[in-house]
């Protein structure tokens, strides 16, 4: 007979099992030291030769861009950098780089086996929830730092995605105050806080200024979601692709990453609906520059990839439903409306279901204005800070911490 076991409670097993073969493991790795040094006599202390002193964790490839910046930087030093990566097909195989080590640890709970009984100095990461489900922290890691995958919220995570760090890297000063806000609620104690830029946006930056101009553009809509049920494709789907197809505009539909694990047979269903519509393509690449390169507005919701588009394209987009429930989020405890959603109010193009008809005639009549440029170059500056620097900025404070983990300041005793 077979049993049935539901994913919390598989989650929790996997944990104690995980949490008792570690502490087996560093049980055993400490006596073997002893041993070792027993042997040795005045040989000196015994090297943790497993120990790494900087690494990065990247979990799937569609983070490559956010770690690329920051193992340039190592390679540029000659400083070795280890980079785990959950796929390998990762891009960083495809550098030739000699000082950053690029290893693939699978992915789910096989990465997180071996994370968790890691030695290291210092762990870079994109993944939230440290401490908090499978993914733990190792008694043999000095320093745990979280660096964000986009220009928005610090507080969208699920429920403690950040309590458990030791720093957060920011793109933004902003990012900092629900942060510090969690933290004197749930009796946390201070994460340091630093802004460094946003490492992916300077990649992108750079990669879309090189793409050429399309010859003979046709005017273009990029629908661009988020995932779930509150967000644009779930919640709507035929009834804004519909018209928008029916209008002859040329339309690029690129669902978000988690919609092809999570949403796949509503997936499934639009693409047969569409599969001999001309004027509508599937965006599935890696990159999303291509598409905001060639789109003159977007249509979203609270995505994102609004502040790629607005931020490196400097073009309008229109949004609907811009609601989604919050109390999975950290930032239910906050108790006021995200940064993402409350900017994108300002510097966005609000349409509605009863819009959808005649959406062909919204888009013409919606016109850019200099109030909207100027409010969307406000806060590009609050939210992307220090362009072009962030992978130097990102391991001139690696490099620095560990150095000031493995060299403490001694302190002065008064007679």
């Amino acid at each position: 007979m077979l049993l049935y076991i539901d994913p919390g409670t598989g989650s929790m097993l996997f944990s104690i099992l995980i949490g008792a073969a570690a502490t087996l493991f560093f049980l055993a790795k400490a006596l073997l030291l002893k041993l070792k040094l027993l042997f040795a006599g005045k040989k000196g202390a015994e090297i943790d030769k497993s120990y790494k002193k900087y690494v990065v964790y990247c979990e799937d490839k569609r983070y490559y861009t956010v770690f690329l910046p920051v193992a340039e930087e190592f390679e540029r030093r000659k400083i070795e950098l280890t980079y785990f990566t959950g796929t390998t097909d990762d891009p960083i195989f495809e550098k030739k780089f000699e000082f950053v080590k690029a290893e693939c640890i699978g992915t789910g709970n096989v990465a997180y086996a071996k994370l968790n009984m890691l030695s290291a100095g210092i762990v870079l990461m994109t993944t939230p929830g440290l401490q908090v489900y499978q993914l733990k922290r190792s008694k043999n890691v000095k320093h745990y730092s979280h660096i964000f995958h986009s220009c928005t919220d610090s507080t969208m995570y699920r429920l403690f995605g950040l309590d458990y760090f030791d720093s957060v890297l920011m793109t933004g000063d902003y990012q900092a105050d629900d942060i510090r806000l969690l933290e004197k609620q749930r009796n946390l104690p201070a994460k340091e806080l630093i802004t460094v830029g946003c490492t992916y946006l300077d990649v992108l930056k750079e990669k879309i200024a090189a793409i050429p101009a399309e010859e003979n553009h046709e005017f273009t809509v990029l629908v661009s979601p988020s995932w779930g049920k509150s967000a644009l494709l779930g919640l709507y789907g035929e009834k804004l692709l519909d018209p928008l197809v029916k209008s002859g505009m040329r339309i690029i539909v690129r669902p978000h990453p988690q919609s092809r694990i999570s949403e796949k047979d509503m997936l499934d269903r639009l693409h047969e609906r569409y599969k001999d519509a001309k004027n509508l393509v599937w965006d599935n690449e890696r990159d999303n520059i291509y598409s905001l390169k060639k789109a003159d507005i977007m249509i979203s919701d609270f995505s994102g990839i609004v502040y790629d588009y607005t931020f490196l394209c400097d073009k309008p987009v229109m949004y609907a439903n811009a609601e989604m429930d919050l109390l999975p989020y950290d930032i239910y405890d906050t108790g006021h409306e995200p940064w993402a959603v409350t900017t994108l109010q300002k510097i966005g193009i609000p349409i509605k279901e009863e819009d959808f008809p005649n959406i062909a005639e919204v888009i013409k009549n919606a016109s850019d204005s200099p109030e909207l440029a100027a409010l969307r170059a406000k806060y590009k500056a609050q939210a992307w800070q220090h362009i072009g620097e962030a992978g130097k900025l990102t391991a001139d404070y690696m490099i620095n911490k560990l150095a000031e983990l493995e060299n403490p300041p001694a302190i002065a005793h008064i007679a």
